[in-house]
């Protein structure tokens, strides 16, 4: 019986373009790989112990234990590519006065100031005020001056954002 040959092609989940992440970002993905890497031996160990139990086409606990070392192999190797495509964004003072990756905005929505940061796809959290500068809001808001006014049409109607600050 022949066996398909494992094509490293499908570990690529995002193009080859590079990963915009903060610097915290980029200080938990070192360390999550470190952990993984660390992890390793412990898994490998065990793929062995329970390898001896017998016949593996019967051993459930073969097939987890093989199951866990593949997942941490391929988040090592997501990791590592994520890593290394990996571009710090620059927060802090905005000299430029427009809305830039990085940027802290304090928007004034339907008579309540919200404030939002605007940062890359992979560290969105709306809940805490993180928006990607792909999604509809924060691509409507990237390279715009305070003071100047964006709509945006949702489900519900136009909506309309004034831009009180940038930080």
């Amino acid at each position: 019986m022949r066996l398909p040959k494992r094509s490293w092609e499908k570990l690529k989940i995002w193009d080859d373009g590079p990963i915009h992440l903060t610097e915290e970002a980029i200080s938990r993905l070192h360390e999550k790989l470190a952990q993984l890497k660390r992890d390793l031996p412990g898994l490998i160990s065990e793929a062995a112990r329970t390898a001896d139990y017998g016949d593996r086409s019967d051993n459930a606990e073969y097939k987890e234990a093989k199951s866990a070392l593949r997942r941490a192999n391929r988040q090592i190797l997501i990791l590592g590519d994520q890593i290394k495509r990996a571009v710090a964004i620059k927060t802090g003072k905005n000299t430029a006065g427009t809305v830039q990756l990085g940027s802290t905005v304090v928007l004034e929505i339907e008579g309540a100031q919200k404030t939002f940061q605007i940062l890359g796809p992979q560290e969105t959290d709306p809940a805490r005020g993180k928006i990607s500068c792909e999604s509809p809001l924060g691509a409507l808001l990237m390279g715009r001056k305070a003071g100047e006014i964006a709509q945006l049409q949702t489900a519900n109607g136009p909506r309309s954002y004034r831009i009180l600050e940038i930080k």
